[in-house]
Formats: C-alpha cells, structure tokens, sequence
C-alpha cells in the first residue's frame, strides 16, 4: 500500500506544480472548466441535487441545476487554486478594493491581534474556505486551524507544505488536536475551525429546516475559556477576487448556571452558516451528505 499512496502523492504533488505554473487566474478558470464537465459521472452530483431540492423546494427544477453547475464551479476553483494559495492574497490596506482580496475590517483584525485575548473563529465550506486561514496570518494574528489530515500520508505532507508557506499554524482533527487548540487559547492566542460538516458524535442543530449533527468543539471552548467567537467567510466575485468578511463578537446563549450553553451556542453558529449560505448557495458544499 505505501507505494501505491507514495505514487498517488508523486502525482498529487507534479500535478499541483504544473497547476501552479499556470498562476492563479488560469488555474481557477481551468478548475471551473473542468469539474462541471465531468460532474454527472460523480456519485456527489446526486447527493448534491437531492440536498438542493430538500433546502429549497419552492425552487424550479431550472435553478437548482444552475446552482449546482456553480458548486462544482467553485469547488474546481478552489481546488485549482490550492497550488496557487500563495500567490492568491493580495490585499493592500492603502487599496482595499483594488485587489484580488477586498475587504473593509482589517480594522477587526488588527483589534483582536492586539487586544491580547484568546478568540475563536468558526467558518464554513463556502467560495474558497482556506482565505480565511490566509486572511488571520497576513493581518499578523497568532492564529492555529484546525483540519482534517487526508489519508494519504504523502499527499498531507504536500498540503502541509503549501499550509505552512501562506496559513500559519495547523494541527490535525481529533482529541489530541482539540486539547492542542484549547493550548493555544490558554496562551492567550486563536483558533480557527470549519463547523458545516457531519460529526456522528455531535450535538443536534437544525440547518434548513432539518436536524443534523455539528462539531460542538467551538461551542466547548467558549464555554471552557469565556472568549470572543468569529464567525469569517469568504464571498467569491467576478474576476477572480473575493470579499473577506467577518462578524463582531457572537453574543452566545448561556444556560441556568450562567455558562454557555454548548447546544445552544452550535445551533447560533449554524444559524450564521445558514445565513451566508442562503446569501450564495452556488459557493457552498452541497456535495457531502450533512443531513443523515
């Protein structure tokens, strides 16, 4: 097995140079050609349309497919762009709109590097979801993300390497990245995480009218540490560029003892997801089976 995983890394890692050589505009237009070309091969295709249908069943059939058309665009954009992700951030603060990276809060940003409190940012899979991982370690904060390590033990290295040059500190998924992440927070520093995808283990929420199950992880570490929780997403727009955006401070639900009140404080996370997700359906991942 670990030559088979070594030459699916080797082509892993030669087919994200040559994407890198194509530099980041051609590299996103290439990825959105090509993965909705081939997406009705795809056994993702059906769960996609079954999880648009059941989200917005006053919708035509007409548009469900055009925004299914446009999440495979974006999850090929984003894909392509991974090989780029150094070269995609560009913002310049005397240009806030001029770039390929717009944004009005950098502000927000520069508040929470320097107030000298530990914070929790919680995103979801939408336009291209690593930016925000980007965004915190271009504006200086002492920031750890949370992720899911892939199987192939040669293909994360890879991804780490590229990780490691534009998002600064990751740690993987589990119990000993959970106690990692609630280190970072003692030392008074940042944590980041996706919050819009199945955990088996984790605590009902409603999202689009359906229960589901989220990874109440954030929700723990507020009430573990009382800090300030983020909600950041990334808009992708014409042109190649994207819109960074991020929340003032959630104010969570507490329970009778006056702590947060973990269900509650997941269910008002997915509450902002769902938001931002109805905002751009086309940019988020209906591909993966969040309602079982």
């Amino acid at each position: 097995m670990v030559p088979l995983d070594w030459l699916v890394g080797l082509l892993v890692l030669v087919a994200m140079r040559a994407i890198r050589a194509l530099g980041p505009d051609r590299a996103s237009n290439l990825g959105a050609a090509i993965l909705p070309a081939i997406a009705p091969l795809i056994p993702a295709n059906r769960t996609g349309l079954a999880n648009l249908k059941a989200a917005f069943p006053e919708k035509p059939d007409a548009e469900i497919r055009t925004i299914l058309r446009g999440v495979w665009e974006n999850l090929g954009r984003t894909a392509f762009e991974y090989a780029c992700m150094d070269d995609l951030w560009d913002y310049d603060p005397a240009r806030p709109s001029e770039g390929r990276i717009v944004t009005t809060q950098a502000d927000l940003y520069e508040r929470l590097r320097d107030d000298g409190k530990p914070a929790i940012f919680f995103a979801a899979h939408l336009a291209n979801w690593e930016m925000p991982a980007v965004a915190a370690a271009a504006h200086g904060l002492d920031t750890t993300a949370l992720y899911r390590m892939p199987n192939n033990r040669f293909v994360a290295r890879a991804i780490q390497r590229i990780r490691g040059r534009t998002m600064g500190k990751m740690v993987a998924s589990g119990g000993g990245g959970v106690l990692h992440l609630a280190r970072e927070l003692e030392a008074g520093n940042h944590v980041g995480m996706l919050i819009d995808q199945h955990l088996h283990r984790g605590v009902h929420v409603t999202f689009f009218g359906r229960t589901v199950r989220a990874n109440p992880t954030a929700a723990r570490l507020a009430r573990e540490f009382e800090c300030p929780v983020h909600g950041v997403r990334v808009i992708r727009l014409p042109g190649n560029r994207f819109r960074l955006e991020a929340t003032e401070e959630i104010v969570l639900p507490r329970g009778g003892d006056g702590r947060i009140d973990v269900k509650a404080a997941m269910q008002a996370m997915t509450d902002v997801v769902e938001g931002w997700v109805r905002e751009h359906p086309e940019q988020w991942l209906w591909l993966h089976r969040r309602w079982r």
